[in-house]
């Protein structure tokens, strides 16, 4: 069972919004909707060569050897320099006495991308080179990946990907993107204590609600749970290799040891209780990007 969350944007990501100039970005142009006129300048470091930062691929290589996690690899992230996608978007066609078509003017809008269960995902990319070829005709522009959180942010785009297409590509899930947003610490939801606290709550709540169906469900059949990595965190180089980390699909999994005689409706209504209780937890759904639940059999 996978769900993955969709809250509205938090006040401490619109406030961070409004910190960067509003809605805006620091020249005054709307993130939503993004429109970059045509004379927006091609690079804003100086002596950038265009290269990936040493730190984010040091960090990558660490994590596809196996010896460092997602986490690293976002704090990484919060000190790069990456590169936001840009391509020319015609705003208005006329035509003239001839039948013959032009562009009266063209603007440069930002792109996103939508990800393989349906959200909306911001590509961002290492380095220039990655961005041409991604797309050829996209003006690359540099950002710290700070900016660029906040602009997938504003954006409503749930996951950020560096790299889309390239051997490693990296997703940024979207409890990830807000604390580059704000330039804050990031623990994978597997790894949280807040997370575990906030299901231990719901499962306390669950089994201490007296007369409900589901607290005789819950006290009688469910002897305990775990909190796990899901089965999305891991993914795949481009030439087939695993990956521990980086991936699109549910990245907190909750083990449900469950004592014999529960049937099928009784479990979906378990189920349904303790993610009903997870979607009213603020800590669960900020911090938790989208989760599945496995049940197996309790220790006689």
């Amino acid at each position: 069972m996978t769900g993955p969350a969709k809250p509205h944007l938090p006040g401490h990501i619109a406030a961070a919004l409004s910190r960067a100039g509003g809605n805006g970005d620091s020249a005054g142009q709307p993130w939503q909707d993004r429109r970059l006129k045509s004379e927006t300048q091609y690079h804003n470091f100086e002596d950038d060569d265009g290269g990936t930062d040493a730190g984010y691929a040091a960090a990558l290589a660490s994590l596809a050897a196996g010896t460092a996690d997602e986490a690293a690899v976002v704090r990484s992230l919060a000190l790069a320099r990456v590169f936001v996608p840009i391509v020319a978007e015609v705003a208005e066609t006329t035509v003239d006495a001839s039948g013959l078509a032009s562009d009266k003017e063209s603007d440069m809008a930002l792109v996103t991308i939508q990800a393989p269960d349906g959200r909306r995902a911001l590509p961002v990319f290492s380095s220039a080179r990655s961005v041409a070829l991604w797309h050829p005709q996209a003006r690359p522009v540099a950002v710290h990946a700070a900016r660029a959180a906040l602009s997938a942010a504003a954006e409503e785009a749930q996951l950020m990907v560096v790299d889309p297409g390239a051997e490693i590509p990296f997703v940024v899930r979207r409890p990830a993107v807000w604390a580059l947003a704000q330039q804050q610490p990031w623990l994978p939801s597997y790894d949280d204590p807040q997370v575990l606290t906030a299901v231990r709550r719901a499962v306390d709540q669950l089994s201490g609600t007296e007369g409900s169906v589901t607290d005789t469900l819950a006290s009688r059949y469910l002897s305990g749970f775990r909190v796990q990595a899901g089965s999305g965190v891991a993914s795949r180089s481009a030439s087939g290799a695993v990956i521990c980390g980086g991936g699109a699909g549910p990245e907190l999994r909750v083990v449900l040891y469950l004592r014999p005689g529960l049937n099928q409706l009784g479990v979906e209504s378990l189920t349904g209780g303790l993610q009903q209780g997870w979607a009213m937890d603020e800590v669960f759904a900020e911090r938790v990007d989208s989760v599945e639940i496995s049940l197996r059999p309790a220790a006689v």
